[in-house]
């Protein structure tokens, strides 16, 4: 069985980064994980003054719609560091929220797949022929959070 998500408000909402589900990365609260990505585009670079702006975008969408403004300098190593970021930053809002982490090792050893119709990096696409790389993170996770001696105590 394949798990489709997209939207927070559909099943499997909470796999989304847009979820309200906040996490602290480098001793800083993040209140989405879509909010961190976006900022960690414009580390080191000369642009890096949106990064408080988009830390508090009232809403994910807003801080998307920031971190993907043309007009600004994404850092030169983007497209190297992108996905290790997005699996930091998804590891760490499993490991935090006990809730939805149960909802993700109940997916068992199913496939999950962004299904954005738009997004054919971290999705599947509209067709479906997408890299579904956001669903790769998920599934990383999710072995590694099995393999975790126990949950009790949450690293930073």
């Amino acid at each position: 069985m394949t798990i489709y998500f997209y939207k927070v408000w559909q099943p499997y909402g909470c796999f989304s980064n847009f979820s309200p589900h906040g996490i602290i990365m480098q001793d800083i609260y993040w209140s989405t994980v879509e909010h961190y990505y976006q900022a960690q585009k414009f580390v080191g670079t000369s642009d890096a003054v949106i990064i408080p702006l988009i830390h508090n975008a009232e809403t994910p969408e807003l801080a998307a719609a920031l971190g993907r403004d043309p007009t600004h300098q994404i850092r030169l190593d983007w497209e190297e560091v992108k996905t290790q970021v997005m699996r930091e930053a998804v590891l760490k809002k499993f490991l935090t929220h006990t809730d939805i982490r149960e909802i993700l090792l109940t997916t068992g050893d199913n496939l999950i797949v962004e299904n954005s119709p738009t997004d054919y990096f971290w999705g599947c696409g509209a067709e479906k022929t997408g890299h579904n790389h956001l669903g790769k993170v998920l599934m990383s996770v999710r072995e590694e959070i099995r393999k975790l001696p126990s949950l009790s105590v949450i690293f930073d």
